[in-house]
């Protein structure tokens, strides 16, 4: 996922996309209307500061992943999975 990277020309909008842990429920990032140009990239902070068209920010106290053992999954608007990323060793 690296940053969440488009690999088409054609711009999208991440509306209603989520971005999970893996744990799935115990944190979950929703899309607004963020439109992603065609081979883009676009980077998902936790902490506070301001949104551009390179970085969102959660605005989060907390870190999200374990730096052991974690993974992000990025889903559409219908559910389905666009990417996954793990690092580390699962429990």
């Amino acid at each position: 996922m690296g940053g969440d990277h488009q690999t088409t020309r054609n711009p999208i909008n991440l509306r209603g996309w989520t971005l999970r842990d893996n744990d799935g429920n115990r944190y979950r990032y929703r899309f607004d209307n963020v439109r992603l140009a065609g081979r883009a990239i676009i980077r998902i902070h936790t902490g506070h500061g301001h949104d551009t068209r390179t970085d969102l920010f959660q605005d989060r106290r907390d870190y999200v992943w374990d730096n052991r053992s974690d993974a992000a999954t990025l889903r559409d608007d219908r559910g389905r999975t666009v990417d996954t990323e793990t690092w580390g060793r699962r429990r």
